[in-house]
């Protein structure tokens, strides 16, 4: 059973050791989230998260099988679209980096963790949980898609992992 908690200080370098072993297992794949070490996630930006108590590790027998980070902050971008439903930045979760070891995939782990997502959206009396995957990315997209999110539009955003690109925007509506 997978056991989603919040990242303890201490495990930082063993959270920083998975976006690494992540990215690179990643590298073999066809379709990636254009991540890149030490570029996204930066070491300071999962540091923050941690000490923030924002990000959330997945463990099983001992090893982290997924993490992801949710908070209220998004990209200037997501104020310029028209989402399903207006809500003031705190009545919205963002999901930010969650990833899942492709060793681990097909086994429901980003489910749990969404599920997790939505449940401390709900407790928060929020409104909605938003999120953006890179375009091309389609296991993401499908993933999402089946656990209830819609696509709300394409915009351009800047991140410094992959440049200027194309970004698809979804949202759940709790």
């Amino acid at each position: 059973m997978l056991k989603i908690r919040k990242a303890a200080e201490e495990e930082y370098e063993e959270v920083v050791e998975f976006y690494y072993d992540l990215i690179d297992a990643l590298a073999e794949t066809e379709y990636k989230p254009g991540w890149k070490k030490d570029i996204y996630p930066t070491r300071e930006f999962l540091e923050e998260a941690i000490k923030k108590q924002e990000l959330y590790l997945g463990r099983k027998d001992g090893k982290i099988l997924s993490c992801m980070i949710l908070n209220h902050s998004c990209h200037e971008n997501y104020k310029k679209i028209s989402w399903r439903i207006q809500a003031e930045e705190q009545e919205v979760l963002v999901i930010h980096a969650l990833g899942v070891h492709p060793a681990f995939s097909g086994q429901g782990i980003a489910k749990q963790m969404v599920q997790k997502a939505i449940k401390i959206a709900e407790k928060e009396k929020g409104k909605t949980i938003r999120l953006d995957v890179l375009q091309g990315n389609i296991p993401a997209e499908k993933a999402y898609l089946k656990m209830g999110f819609q696509y709300c539009e394409t915009v351009k955003m800047f991140y410094p992992d992959t440049g200027l690109a194309d970004f698809r925007l979804f949202d759940y509506l709790i």
